[in-house]
């Protein structure tokens, strides 16, 4: 809660006029039951028509200046707290940006997604509401305690007694609705990480008729979502009735006392619709006060589910200025370098070897031997584990990220494209570049047909995720984005897995002539997209099988052979 308080000090002023103007139209509102004794006892009592009128004069001005109060403090109330959130909101998406993809892979997506929207907008109610009420409420409950005590001690003490149970009842509720509340949040995530894969897997769900697993999956999750809101809102449930048990039975014994005091002369009629009002106040206060915990609960829980994501350290620092290269280095070295991902196997283990300058580097093995870990170590999107990784001599983890993340262009083994246009999906490349720039860059990347078939050129839209072009489009616009930037270092981490092999033939002859030579990293299940580099790396369950040029790996790496001969077996 440190970190709501923290952002709610830019809006110090709001939070403080906010609940001001709410305790201003509670004042008012505890001398309404005075006006309304005062009718009755000089008024009605003793038929003065103008006591009668004045009192109710007396009585819309009070409403006019309470209501012009409550604007005023939802205005406050709804500026701190919209200002808050969208402070925190920004907050949180910065650190969450900042994380590594280890610390994305722990923490888990659908959880950042919840606790973004979902928590936030829970807090910001939460935030809203205890700015008006936080005070509001106590504030009437003990006024109407204090007015009681003015006009009748005796009966007074039945106030004292009800507001000393209901503070009981309140926090023994909120002691057991908050940890309610955290688990639903968590069955919440659990939800909406199945939805996410269900959606982002539909053809997949269907292309196997899975759909009925899935459903059952998605009902099994949101039983236990049912069962824990239900469990919670039972807690909170007893809020209201517990509530209302309390004060009627406050109410009768107020009744009771005062009609005795009433028979005795030691209290006016007026004094005692006074008394009843006030015990009025106190139930609908803290009827909005028990609604008001809960909200506050609900706040709290999400509020800390934040708290949890802000307070995670990202796994990996990097420091502000850009180290002195080696220019007679090669420009990747990996030395004894290993990885693994949280508590499982080792995915890599020693790989050491060189990539000079300007050399193609193919890298194969079978699935799941480590491809993609080991081309992610080099821009640092993990950690080595063992060993380290140099890029210009110098290890990576010595880079400022930008200075790194410059030098690498970069393709992802999955094309991602984001809504906006062709052009401003190329410019993440480099947003500096011209019209020359890009054109080369979709030629070079076999894309200029991708960028004429469309009506408004670089100009035509890309939806989400870039549905509306194809997966073999979409690889090649992502290739001519990591073309745009110019790299020392370009990977292609099986970028080319759906293109057809006359596109991918020219493509790797494009990459080839290209005039700033720069160091290229490809990853591929096809030999024949890796034949002709420079030097091959043959991957087998996380270690290296072999090295070479092709024709060597045939000869001396049977990992290598049997791939190439699974492509290209001969007839007998």
């Amino acid at each position: 809660m440190k970190t709501l308080f923290r952002h709610l000090r830019a809006y110090a002023l709001e939070s403080v006029l906010g609940p001001l103007f709410k305790l201003l139209e509670a004042m008012f509102e505890l001398f309404v039951p005075l006006v309304v004794a005062d009718i009755v006892d000089r008024g009605i009592a003793s038929s003065d028509r103008g006591a009668v009128l004045r009192g109710f004069c007396i009585l819309i001005a009070l409403g006019i200046i309470g209501i012009v109060c409550s604007i005023t403090a939802q205005y406050f109330a709804a500026k701190a707290s919209v200002g808050c959130a969208t402070r925190l909101r920004r907050d949180l998406y910065a650190h969450i940006e900042a994380l590594s993809f280890s610390d994305l892979d722990k923490i888990g997506i659908p959880t950042l997604i919840t606790r973004l929207t979902g928590d936030l907008n829970t807090v910001q109610s939460g935030l809203n509401l205890a700015l008006r009420l936080l005070l509001r409420s106590p504030f009437v409950v003990f006024g109407a305690m204090i007015m009681a005590f003015t006009i009748d001690r005796r009966a007074a003490m039945i106030f004292l007694a009800v507001i000393a149970v209901l503070g009981a009842v309140v926090a023994v509720i909120m002691r057991a609705s908050v940890p309610a509340y955290k688990k639903v949040q968590s069955e919440l995530d659990a939800i909406t990480g199945t939805t996410r894969e269900n959606l982002s897997g539909a053809r997949v769900i269907r292309a196997f008729r899975m759909e009925e697993s899935e459903r059952d999956k998605f009902a099994s999750h949101n039983d236990a979502l049912y069962r824990r809101q239900l469990f919670a809102g039972r807690i909170s449930a007893l809020m209201n009735p517990l509530t209302f048990v309390i004060l009627n039975t406050g109410i009768i014994l107020l009744l009771r006392t005062s009609g005795i005091r009433v028979n005795a002369g030691g209290l006016t009629t007026g004094q005692t619709v006074a008394l009843y009002n006030y015990m009025t106040q106190i139930l609908v206060e803290l009827v909005k006060f028990a609604n008001l915990i809960i909200s506050i609960s609900k706040a709290v829980s999400c509020m800390n589910r934040v708290d949890e994501v802000l307070a995670a350290e990202p796994a990996m620092t990097f420091p502000d200025a850009a180290p002195e290269e080696d220019p007679a280095a090669p420009a990747v070295e990996f030395r004894g370098a290993g990885l693994r991902y949280s508590a499982g196997d080792a995915s890599l283990t020693d790989m050491s070897f060189r990539i000079e300058r300007g050399e193609t580097v193919g890298v194969i093995g079978g699935t799941g031997s480590g491809k993609t870990s080991l081309v992610a170590l080099i821009p640092r999107f993990y950690d080595a584990t063992e060993g380290e990784v140099l890029v210009n001599g110098v290890d990576v983890r010595k880079y400022p990220a930008d200075v790194l993340r410059r030098k690498i262009g970069y393709v992802l083994q999955r094309a991602s494209l984001f809504k906006g246009t062709i052009r401003s999906n190329l410019l993440w490349g480099s947003p500096e570049a011209g019209e020359e720039e890009i054109a080369a860059a979709l030629a070079f990347a076999q894309a200029a047909d991708v960028v004429a078939s469309k009506e408004d050129g670089l100009d035509s839209a890309v939806e989400q995720g870039g549905r509306n072009f194809s997966g073999g489009q979409r690889q090649r616009l992502t290739i001519a984005r990591a073309l745009v930037r110019r790299p020392e270092i370009l990977i292609l981490d099986d970028s080319a897995s759906a293109l057809d092999f006359a596109t991918d033939a020219s493509l790797r002859r494009a990459l080839a002539s290209l005039d700033y030579k720069p160091t290229t990293v490809i990853v591929s299940q096809r030999t024949s997209s890796i034949q002709h580099a420079d030097k091959i790396i043959v991957l087998d369950d996380g270690r290296i099988a072999g090295i070479g040029r092709h024709d060597e790996l045939l000869e001396t790496c049977p990992v290598y052979r049997e791939i190439y001969d699974s492509q290209y077996r001969k007839e007998a």
